[in-house]
């Protein structure tokens, strides 16, 4: 049994880019799929689309690499845990690497980055860092 399926998500990632794989597929859920649209649509990956080839529904990711087959993803990481929820308030939102990278939080007004959080004034959990 799998306690945690985003930090699965997050770590079969991690493990493609390392690989250098173009695509990653990873089971569907409703927040999987959107942090994986929020990173597409902040240019982190290329593309996440629902796929339904086999059994049980899956993402399939494509992930994006820069000109010199370097990942675009440098830094990724768990922030909030089911054992350890992290909260932030709208004025306490966190800089990734000094705003060059993003957090991904789940607001009273669904997922987003840090940035539009702190635009739209809202606080709530802290999900993820990327860079």
């Amino acid at each position: 049994m799998m306690t945690d399926p985003l930090s699965d998500m997050l770590a079969r990632i991690r493990n493609a880019l390392d690989a250098q794989k173009i695509t990653v597929a990873v089971p569907y859920s409703r927040l999987k799929f959107g942090v994986a649209k929020i990173l597409e649509k902040e240019g982190y990956i290329q593309k996440a689309e629902k796929s339904s080839e086999w059994k049980h529904p899956t993402i399939q990711i494509t992930l994006s690499y820069e000109e010199n087959h370097q990942p675009v993803i440098t830094h990724l990481r768990r922030v909030s845990k089911p054992g350890h929820r992290v909260y932030a308030k709208s004025t306490e939102m966190p800089r990734v690497l000094t705003d060059y990278g993003i957090a991904i939080l789940s607001t009273s007004n669904g997922l987003m980055t840090n940035k539009e959080a702190r635009v739209r004034r809202l606080g709530g959990e802290i999900i993820c860092e990327v860079a």
